[in-house]
């Protein structure tokens, strides 16, 4: 029989899923951590720690800095969610290929794969492939694909956060991409825009660790950016935030394929470089001949990279005014080319905020490459993965 709304058993589940909740959302805790973050007795959360940790699901570990605590002796124990009690999927749709990672509840990948495909051109086949390959990981991995708790998705285009949907990409249509993965992997799906998710990603495990107000700017054949603020990913009222590539740059310039002119990305993103540059170097130069001539001291390249940082930094300038973010961090494909481009940027923000809030606004570069879309995307279920599902793994 379910336990009736009030009862002693709906409280005592209320109970655990406050613990899960807390393990969730900061990787580790202590159980006097615990008392502190979820307002239970030292009594209830001991005795519900135990119960947790007898079903799998909770797990003890020394932590790492015992100093840091101001313990004398022995380091306290931290308590985690049991990596092994389950898996999360991250899925990352490039427009030129397929990414699939597999991690525990931890967030630790375990399995990762990537595969080429003109994703723009044929969401069915992308789709087919990557189903394909989560499903021939997790059986690498053998890990039980009902032991999934979720499945994150990212792809470059603006997502609607209550349909899952995006019309966007050439090819794609309105194909609900992530209700057509949740009838062929049987899993819960939730979708994120690259440039968000690469926001999530370089916030918790790259080169925005520790800072709770970020401007994530990514530089690729597309422009965007994702907005942490006071630590949390900002989707606005729809979820189409961060289309920077769409400010518009040069009301005269080129016309867009979002119907504007002279957005960002008809001058700065990395097709409009490579427009500049085949003139000099051929029709065939491609954005990894154009870095390496950039970084071989190619002054034309150079040049073009620095204009590009520098257009876009003063439009992210105006983003710096609103936010007043303590770090910009620039990824994508672009960012490999480094100190040219990430200086560029910094200079054009410096030109377009007040002197105080450019320097709060500390610019580096990304540190998870091309991975960041993909850790993100697991970032996201573990984030927002109802505890419920997490504890279903121990039934």
């Amino acid at each position: 029989m379910k336990d009736s709304p009030g009862s002693l058993g709906s409280l005592r589940q209320s109970n655990r899923l406050r613990i899960l909740d807390v393990l969730r959302r900061d990787g580790a805790a202590s159980r006097a951590g615990l008392v502190r973050d979820t307002g239970l007795s030292r009594t209830t959360v001991s005795k519900l720690v135990a119960e947790l940790q007898a079903e799998g699901l909770v797990v003890e570990r020394e932590a790492e800095d015992g100093a840091a605590s101001g313990a004398v002796g022995r380091p306290p124990v931290a308590l985690t969610l049991n990596p092994s009690a389950g898996s999360v999927v991250g899925i990352d749709f490039g427009h030129d290929l397929v990414r699939v990672a597999v991690a525990d509840l931890s967030g630790t990948v375990v399995g990762e794969d990537r595969r080429d495909v003109d994703v723009d051109a044929d969401a069915e086949q992308a789709i087919d492939l990557a189903a394909a390959m989560v499903d021939e990981l997790l059986a690498r991995l053998r890990r039980a694909p009902a032991q999934t708790v979720g499945v994150g998705v990212a792809v470059s285009a603006p997502i609607l956060r209550d349909t899952q949907t995006t019309s966007i990409l050439p090819g794609w249509g309105a194909f609900a991409s992530g209700g057509e993965l949740e009838r062929r992997l049987g899993r819960p799906v939730v979708m994120g825009n690259d440039a968000n998710l690469g926001a999530l990603a370089e916030v918790r495990d790259g080169a925005g660790r520790g800072a709770r107000n970020v401007v994530y700017v990514m530089l690729s054949g597309g422009i965007g950016a994702g907005l942490i603020l006071d630590g949390q990913l900002f989707f606005g009222h729809s979820g189409l935030t961060g289309e920077l590539g769409h400010v518009v740059a040069d009301p005269d310039g080129r016309v867009c394929r979002c119907g504007n002119r002279g957005c960002l990305e008809t001058i700065a993103s990395a097709a409009a470089i490579l427009d500049a540059l085949r003139p000099l170097h051929g029709d065939d130069v491609t954005l990894q001949d154009a870095i390496a001539l950039a970084h071989a001291g190619d002054a034309g390249a150079n040049r073009l990279f620095a204009d590009a940082g520098r257009t876009v930094g003063q439009a992210v300038g105006a983003i710096c005014n609103i936010v007043n973010p303590e770090r910009v961090i620039v990824g994508g494909e672009m960012s490999v080319v480094g100190d040219v481009l990430v200086d560029a940027v910094a200079d054009g923000i410096a030109r377009s905020t007040i002197p105080a809030i450019a320097g709060d606004a500390h610019v580096v570069r990304g540190s998870l490459g091309e991975r960041a879309e993909v850790l993100g995307a697991i970032g996201l279920v573990l984030a927002e993965t109802d505890v419920d599902a997490i504890a279903a793994m121990a039934t």
